[in-house]
Formats: C-alpha cells, structure tokens, sequence
C-alpha cells in the first residue's frame, strides 16, 4: 500500500483536532483519548480492508474487477479522512449522550447503558443507510469507485458495530468515574458545555 508522504501529517492533525474537539466537547481528557484511539482503529481497519481486497485480491472475482497488486496513493488519505470523520461523529454522539446521562445520574454504568440505548438505535440506522449508499458505489465498473464503495461500506460497518457499540462502552465500563475525570486546569483554559440542565 502506497502512503502519500503527506499522509501521517494529515493523521497526525486530525487525531490532535479530533482530541481537543472531545476534550471541549466532554470535558474529560481520558474519554477525548480514548474517543480518538478508537476512531483510530476504525481508520487502520479501513486501510487493512484496503489492502486485503484491491491489492491483495480478496473477493476480487465476487466484485469483478482485476488487482493491480497496489492501492492508489489517493486511497489512505481520502479512506482515512472520510472514516475519521464518520468515526467522530458517531463517537461524539455516543459519548454527549453518555455525558448527559452521567451529569443527571452520577453513575457511570448508567451513562453507558443510557448512550447505548439511546444513541445506539440512531448510529445503527444511520450506518445503515450509509452501507447501502457506499455498496452502490462496488456495483460501478470502474475500480476508483468500487474501491471508495467497498472499502467505506465496510469501514462504516466496523465502526458502527463493533468499536461504538462493543468497544467504547466496554472501555467507559472499564473506567468506570475515572474516565469523567475533569481536571483543574480544564475551567480555565476550555469552555464549559453541558449536555443536561
């Protein structure tokens, strides 16, 4: 797989962005980190899907194209913004609805379960219509849109699935208060957002 030399530059900037977002967002510095390494590995699941399929072939008879035994250097930049911020949004919606939970009830264990409940329903939809609209795309003949049909689909399934709705409550259970810790220094320097009255 071929990374253009901008490419971890790029990453390096939204994984920064994407932290401080959470960081003003939620308050909480663990659950920002822990927010962004999950989107993280939605991105190298998308770059993994990436290489097995259209530079290694995989499935290459069921989506009738021919390997060319490389992915375009395009390809992991443009896969990993458009999952990154796919990953976010589901990620902040999840966790504004865990955070909205904990400032009412105090009790982490509820948060999660509240978020997944309430948010979990609306991220399993939502990737839904967008599996369905990228699969479109592996039905082109041309291989640039089949790659961005497949290689999204699937992206958009791992993440919904199994890092928001498997992984990131499992980690906020594991943490338990720890992960809503708000440090001092967080008043001073970042605005107070709250999710609850």
């Amino acid at each position: 797989m071929a990374l253009s030399t901008h490419t971890p530059i790029v990453f390096g900037l939204l994984l920064v962005l994407g932290f401080i977002l959470l960081l003003i967002a939620l308050g909480a510095p663990l659950i920002a980190a822990s927010g962004v390494l999950l989107t993280a590995l939605s991105v190298a699941g998308a770059f993994g899907v990436a290489r097995l399929i259209f530079q290694d072939g995989y499935l290459s008879g069921v989506l009738n194209f021919q390997p060319q035994g490389f992915v375009d250097a395009w390809g992991p930049l443009f896969f990993g913004a458009m999952v990154f911020g796919v990953a976010m949004n589901y990620t902040l919606f999840m966790l504004s609805a865990a955070k909205e939970s904990h400032e009412t009830h105090s009790d982490p264990e509820h948060g999660i379960f509240a978020s997944v409940r309430t948010s979990g329903r609306v991220v399993v939809s939502a990737a839904a219509v967008m599996i369905a609209v990228f699969l479109t795309f592996a039905l082109s003949g041309p291989l640039a849109p089949k790659e961005m049909g497949v290689i999204l689909a699937v992206a958009v399934a791992l993440d919904a699935l199994v890092v928001r709705l498997v992984l990131l409550p499992v980690v906020l259970r594991y943490d338990q208060h720890l992960s809503w810790y708000q440090p001092k220094w967080r008043g001073k320097m970042l605005p107070k957002v709250h999710f609850s009255y």
